[in-house]
C-alpha cells in the first residue's frame, strides 16, 4: 500500500496510546483523531495482538535475533543499556521488568555490571543525587513550554519545540519547527489542543513568541487567553522556574540528538516522533517511582473549541474595546493595554479605593488605572497599567 506514510503509522500508534489513558472515553478519543469507533477498535485490536508491527499494513519482514533466548542476563542489561546509553541501573531494570523479565538481579547488582563493562564513570555517577522535586496535583493543570536549542541539519536549522506535563512529565508535544515564530507555535498548540484538551495554565520563559521586545502580552498569549489558558512566565534569569522542561532538553540531547545525524525538518520529526513514544510509554522516569509518564497522565476534560469565544461581561461592568494602538479611553485619559488585545473588549471594576479601577479581559485581570491622580502628561500621551496583585500573568 503505497499510500500508507510514516506519519500515518504513527498516527495509528499515538491512538491507541491514549485509547488506554484514563479520563478519556473511547468516543472522545475516536473524534479528536477524526476517525469512526469501528476504526478505532479495528486498530486497538491489532495493536493487542500483534503489537506496534500490526498497525502497518504491509506485511513485516520476519524479525530473527539469533541466540535470543539463550543470552545471559547480563547481556540483556548491556544491550539495553547499548540502545539507552544515558540509563541507569534502575531505569534498566524497571524497563526489564516491564518487558515480562524474571528473576532480575539487584539494582546495585546491575550498577556493577555497569561499572565492570566501564559503562559508567565515577564522576558521572556522582552527580546524581536526591532532589527535592515539585509538581502540580493533577495533569493538565500546568503545562511547561520552551524552544530547545536549534541545532545545524544539511538543510537548515531545526528549532525544537517542547511541551510537557508539570505533574505527569507526559511529553505532549516535540516538533520541529523551521523558526521561532508565533504562527507555527499556535499551529502546534491548536493540534495538541484538539488531541489531549486544554490546560489551564502554560508556563514559558520571558522571550518571544510569548513575551518579550517590550510587551508584556503578545499575540500567541492574548489567543491563549481568548481559549481561557493562563499564559505565566518565570523570573527573568531563572530557567530553573521551568526546571522539568529545562530537565528534559538534557534528556532530549543526550538520548537522540548527540547520536544521529539531521538532513531536513521531515527526517527529525520522525525521530522526533519515536522518540516521543519511548519517552511517555517506554522510559522510566526518577521522579514517578520508575513509572512512564503515561501511567500517570491522561487528557484534559476541556475540549478544543470549535471556534474561539467571546468575552462576557457583567452589565454593571464598564465596557471599552481596545483600539489599533493597543490604548482605551477612560475619563479622557488613554491607558495603554496592548496592541495585541486591538479589537477586543476589555472591563473595567471599581476596587476598595477610590478612583483605582482594574482592567479584565474575560475573567484575567490585567492591572489597574489610577483615574484619580492628576495626570503630569500631555493630552492623547498614554498611561501604562499598574500591576495588580491578583495579576494574572504573575511573574513565578
Amino acid at each position: 500500500m503505497p499510500w500508507i506514510t510514516k506519519d500515518m503509522v504513527q498516527l495509528r500508534r499515538e491512538f491507541v496510546a491514549l485509547s488506554k489513558l484514563r479520563g478519556i472515553s473511547f468516543s472522545a478519543a475516536c473524534s479528536r483523531f477524526g476517525i469512526s469507533r469501528k476504526t478505532g477498535y479495528k486498530w486497538v485490536n491489532r495493536e493487542a495482538q500483534g503489537g506496534a508491527d500490526a498497525l502497518i499494513p504491509t506485511k513485516p519482514k520476519p524479525v530473527r535475533r539469533p541466540n535470543q533466548t539463550s543470552l545471559a542476563m547480563e547481556q540483556k542489561f548491556l544491550g539495553v543499556r547499548q540502545e539507552q546509553p544515558s540509563w541507569g541501573p534502575r531505569k534498566l531494570r524497571r524497563r526489564l521488568e516491564n518487558t515480562g523479565v524474571c528473576d532480575l538481579p539487584s539494582t546495585s547488582s546491575i550498577g556493577r555490571i555497569l561499572r565492570r563493562e566501564e559503562c559508567i564513570e565515577p564522576a558521572e555517577s556522582a552527580k546524581h543525587r536526591p532532589w527535592q522535586r515539585f509538581a502540580r496535583a493533577t495533569p493538565n493543570e500546568l503545562w511547561q513550554m520552551d524552544f530547545k536549542g536549534h541545532f545545524a541539519m544539511h538543510h537548515g536549522r531545526c528549532h525544537p519545540l517542547t511541551v510537557l506535563d508539570d505533574c505527569s512529565r507526559y511529553l505532549i508535544g516535540l516538533r520541529a519547527c523551521a523558526d521561532e515564530q508565533s504562527e507555527g507555535v499556535r499551529k502546534h498548540l491548536e493540534n495538541m489542543f484538539c488531541r489531549y484538551g486544554l490546560p489551564m495554565c502554560i508556563l514559558c520563559d520571558n522571550g518571544p513568541p510569548w513575551s518579550g521586545n517590550g510587551q508584556k502580552y503578545t499575540s500567541l498569549s492574548v489567543w491563549l487567553l481568548q481559549l481561557g489558558v493562563l499564559t505565566i512566565h518565570g523570573r527573568p534569569f531563572h530557567p530553573q522556574t521551568q526546571g522539568k522542561d529545562e530537565r528534559f532538553h538534557r534528556t532530549l540531547k543526550n538520548d537522540l540528538l548527540r547520536r544521529h545525524d539531521w538532513s531536513d525538518l521531515d527526517a527529525s520529526q520522525q525521530r522526533f516522533n519515536t522518540f516521543r513514544h519511548t519517552y511517555n510509554h517506554d522510559r522510566p522516569h526518577d521522579s514517578l517511582n520508575l513509572d512512564c509518564p503515561a501511567q500517570h497522565y491522561h487528557p484534559s476534560t476541556r475540549a478544543m473549541p470549535s471556534a474561539l469565544p467571546c468575552a462576557e461581561y457583567d452589565s454593571s461592568d464598564l465596557v471599552r474595546r481596545v483600539k489599533s494602538k493597543g490604548e482605551i479611553t477612560v475619563r479622557n485619559r488613554f491607558f495603554y493595554v496592548g496592541s495585541a488585545f486591538y479589537g477586543l473588549e476589555v472591563a473595567l471594576r471599581p476596587t476598595a479605593t477610590d478612583g483605582i479601577l482594574r482592567v479584565y479581559y474575560a475573567a484575567f485581570p490585567l492591572g489597574l488605572i489610577d483615574c484619580k491622580t492628576p495626570s503630569l502628561l500631555p493630552k492623547g500621551s498614554y498611561h501604562p497599567l499598574v500591576a495588580d496583585t491578583l495579576d494574572s500573568n504573575p511573574k513565578v
